[in-house]
């Protein structure tokens, strides 16, 4: 731990690593619990691919991946609800024709491109090679993201619960909808560089779905999420450092030790407390 705190003071490229994966950790906490209620994790899963042909194209034209990938995240989020809402084909098979479609591309157009080492980066994630560009980018992403949330919380609250009783209150349930798939379009794409691709997905939901198994009150839920995420990302980095691991999958692996610590332990929900109290009843 000394020699990791020490190589932080003298690294400018690991402080960057560092601040950019505590970002991400904290925004896809955030939205991951948004996520979850709404049983919209496929849709992360979709999203996170469907922007690899944003990503090839940009590197192919020579500007920020950023640009791409929000470009074909967000046309992938209205194809998506363009085919579920004006056909008889549901929204989970809509999510997995357009998005083997755009995968699909991303691979073709990977193939023709000639920078395959920074497109394979951002499949599985290189966080310290985070430019410090990346980090301004993770920034700004991170300061929209959180600041739409707070601004917009009680609309997100209540049409993340009850969709139904928001369209009775007036609120435009459809925009709310796609201002979340933008968020989750944006958060997807800070994540690149740090995760990659393949495994954004189990950072928007794991995080949020160990806070979920924790409270029952949707703001404790979202904080408790963005600290594990966090969490996540910083032990996940120095793990990484000491054993020359990839840094991206530790990242995953740890978040997911501390889901199933929540899974196990939880005082409510834990399949430990659940297996003790269901004894005491049997005894009673």
């Amino acid at each position: 731990m000394m020699n990791f705190i020490a190589d932080l003071q003298q690294y400018d490229f690991l402080q960057t690593a560092l601040i950019t994966s505590i970002m991400v950790g904290i925004i896809c906490g955030v939205i991951g619990s948004f996520i979850i209620i709404r049983g919209l994790a496929l849709m992360g899963d979709a999203i996170s691919h469907a922007i690899l042909p944003g990503v090839a194209i940009s590197y192919m034209l020579g500007i920020n991946y950023f640009y791409g990938a929000v470009l074909f995240g967000i046309v992938s989020a209205v194809g998506i609800e363009l085919v579920s809402q004006n056909s008889r084909i549901k929204s989970d098979s809509a999510i997995g024709i357009v998005f083997t479609a755009f995968f699909a591309l991303g691979v073709l157009l990977i193939s023709k491109a000639q920078t395959a080492t920074d497109l394979t980066q951002i499949l599985f994630g290189s966080v310290l090679s985070v430019r410090q560009s990346d980090m301004i980018i993770t920034l700004i992403i991170s300061i929209i993201v959180l600041l739409v949330v707070v601004l917009f919380y009680k609309e997100l609250l209540i049409s993340t619960f009850d969709e139904t009783m928001a369209a009775a209150y007036g609120l435009p349930t459809k925009w709310i909808h796609y201002v979340i798939m933008i968020l989750l379009t944006l958060t997807t794409v800070a994540s690149l560089q740090t995760v990659g691709v393949v495994l954004v997905v189990a950072m928007l939901i794991t995080p949020a779905s160990t806070a979920y198994l924790l409270t029952n009150k949707f703001s404790v839920m979202i904080m408790l999420a963005a600290f594990f995420g966090a969490l996540s990302s910083v032990i996940g980095l120095y793990i990484s450092l000491e054993h020359n691991l990839e840094s991206g999958a530790v990242i995953v692996l740890v978040a997911t030790c501390l889901f199933l610590l929540a899974f196990i332990f939880s005082p409510k929900q834990g399949v430990l407390w659940r297996l003790f109290r269901s004894k005491n009843k049997g005894m009673l």
